[in-house]
């Protein structure tokens, strides 16, 4: 027993364990305001910023930008949702009303797609950006993880609402990737029949693209989003790099 608390003691101390959890133990004051701290909504906003961090630049807010598209996918996908249902062939024909028929559809369907486009585009750049100011360094490393994850997040939202049209572009595009992910060393195969349903591209991948991109995914990316956004305020606001000094 004695060594056992030992181990959990060496656990709580080392580099991992305080890159994911920055508080300490006990039941005193200091305890309770951190844990408050710590909770995602009671301690979402910073008390004080840095001047420096609010200054323009050109790549000014490319996460809050980010996370702009990805409202307005939010948005606009559940009012595509009205009109859609995730059938064969009625997917497709739901596409052609969404063009001809519903009034604005052509431009709520195109602002879903441009949004994603912009998403994909903007978390791309928000990570190169962090990853060359070196941001991803301690004590910051555990968030560099969640947005590598919500990265992956982002292109699999974009992957899987592409076989929602329903139309021969998506048809043959979910068609190669899927050919492509069964080429994966051992358990290819089984994710290709798990995400499809079945061995070829029919209903019941559609269906299942459908649940992914619009209920699962979409959670699961709000809950990192947010893991996302509290870590950057427990690390300390966002990152700015110190200016060297040149003086002699």
């Amino acid at each position: 027993m004695p060594g056992l608390i030992d181990d959990i003691a060496g656990l709580r101390n080392s580099r991992v364990w305080r890159s994911v959890f920055r508080s300490g133990s006990g039941e005193s004051n200091l305890h309770r305001s951190l844990a408050v701290q710590q909770n995602v909504f009671l301690h979402l906003a910073s008390v004080k910023v840095r001047r420096r961090v609010l200054k323009f630049s050109a790549t000014w807010y490319l996460g809050t930008l980010s996370l702009g598209c990805f409202l307005i996918l939010i948005t606009t996908g559940i009012l595509l949702m009205l009109y859609y249902h995730p059938s064969v062939p009625q997917a497709y024909a739901d596409m052609k009303d969404l063009q001809f028929v519903v009034s604005a559809g052509v431009f709520l369907r195109n602002l879903h797609r441009w949004s994603a486009h912009a998403m994909v585009l903007l978390v791309f750049a928000h990570l190169f950006k962090v990853f060359y100011r070196g941001a991803y360094r301690p004590p910051r490393e555990f968030n560099w993880v969640i947005g590598v994850v919500l990265l992956m997040l982002t292109l699999f939202l974009s992957y899987t609402g592409y076989l929602l049209p329903w139309d021969q572009l998506a048809f043959w595009a979910i068609t190669v990737g899927s050919n492509i992910l069964a080429a994966v060393p051992v358990l290819g195969a089984k994710i290709r029949f798990l995400i499809l349903g079945g061995h070829t591209v029919n209903a019941n991948a559609l269906l299942r693209f459908y649940v992914l991109h619009c209920v699962i995914l979409p959670l699961v990316t709000v809950l990192f989003v947010a893991i996302h956004f509290w870590r950057i305020r427990k690390d300390g606001g966002l990152y700015v790099k110190e200016k060297t000094d040149d003086r002699n």
